[in-house]
């Protein structure tokens, strides 16, 4: 089994027993892959920025730790130690980045499918074996997943503006082949909309202080011909007052249930300046991203990065350029409450609000999938 034809935009390459993930802080002047052995490596490479973006961190996680145990030459436990293992293997890997939903759920059903595998198999190669099908599949689903939310986006989009003229939209962070196992989520909908000749204009933020914005969506935009601008994180609102924004599409780590979204930090201040402009506010994500144990975004823990990524140029790469001895406060996310989101573009169709402007997203998600 193996990940989507390999090009220089591919964040994860999978062959069964090997795993390579680009070092996305070495982009866009050089492509370098990492070979990931095992779930350290995995761990490392998710909290050091090397993969990022919450689909491809859970991608990377359940796949390092595949890797892992394909190369176990011998365990010497049963298969209910198998399971207890890999078990453990995975809160290792869920600790790497908090905030981030869809490792954690990915973790879940994981380790609800070796328990399984445990209770029927009578060998842990067995277990191991389930569990490298299992975490393959969620490659290959994700893939799907993101393209539907980039079909399903872009048709909602366009139906919803007031008329049929190509759409310019604007996206912050990196949502794209490089934050996915590929397509995208908010950018998978612009290459959609891009695809069916609708897009007029993508903007891109820097997305300060990593820089995901300038380094990353801007290469894949290019990379893809797409029309496309990259802005200052501050020049947001007046692009939005000149006009030039029909709509704002960005990507979520996390949905609470009242639909208050994590996502990273300054996405908030692009829906204030949205809401003010009156121009709609799309979170595209999969139904993975959704956490419904959380009653509102006040209950998301926002990771804190290193204050290095505001005292030195390249989001911390590179020299200082700040004053020695100041404080930083550099969160890593922030809320944009749900008043202020027009609707939650997902892999099954969008969510919108209902007559009390609200939206339901425990129920639709138990009438889509039963459940979550």
């Amino acid at each position: 089994m193996e990940a989507e034809s390999s090009n220089s935009l591919q964040s994860i390459r999978y062959k069964r027993g090997r795993l390579q993930l680009l070092d996305q802080r070495r982009l866009p002047l050089e492509t370098l892959y990492l070979d990931i052995h095992g779930a350290t490596d995995g761990w490392e490479a998710i909290r050091d920025m090397v993969v990022r973006g919450a689909p491809a961190i859970a991608i990377a996680a359940a796949l390092s730790l595949a890797v892992e145990v394909s190369a176990l030459d011998s365990f010497n436990g049963s298969a209910a130690d198998a399971a207890s293992f890999l078990s453990n293997k995975l809160d290792y890997l869920v600790s790497s980045r908090p905030t981030a939903v869809n490792l954690s759920d990915a973790a879940t059903k994981l380790k609800e499918i070796v328990m399984k595998a445990a209770s029927s198999a009578s060998e842990a190669k067995a277990v191991f074996q389930a569990y490298i099908e299992a975490s393959e599949v969620m490659l290959e689903d994700d893939v799907a997943s993101n393209k539907a939310i980039g079909s399903y986006g872009a048709s909602f989009i366009v139906q919803h503006l007031k008329d049929s003229k190509k759409v310019s939209v604007l996206t912050h962070c990196n949502t794209g082949s490089l934050a996915t196992a590929g397509y995208g989520t908010a950018l998978g909908v612009i290459r959609s909309l891009h695809a069916d000749g609708l897009l007029e204009s993508a903007y891109c933020t820097e997305t300060r202080p990593f820089n995901q914005g300038s380094r990353l969506t801007a290469f894949e935009l290019v990379h893809d011909n797409i029309p496309a601008t990259l802005i200052a994180d501050s020049a947001a609102a007046a692009l939005m007052k000149a006009g030039r924004v029909n709509a704002v599409i960005v990507g979520a780590d996390r949905v609470a249930a009242n639909g208050d979204t994590a996502n990273k930090i300054g996405t908030y201040s692009l829906a204030l300046g949205a809401m003010h402009h009156n121009i709609p506010f799309y979170v595209a994500a999969p139904l993975t991203s959704i956490d419904l144990s959380l009653a509102s975004g006040q209950d998301i823990v926002i990771e804190e990065r290193s204050s290095k990524e505001l005292l030195n140029s390249r989001g911390g790469l590179g020299e200082q350029v700040a004053a020695s001895g100041i404080s930083v406060w550099n969160p890593a996310f922030d809320i944009t409450p749900a008043n202020l989101i027009s609707g939650i573009i997902t892999e099954k169709g969008v969510i919108t609000k209902t007559k009390l402007d609200a939206f339901d997203i425990k129920g639709y998600v138990e009438k889509i999938c039963g459940g979550h």
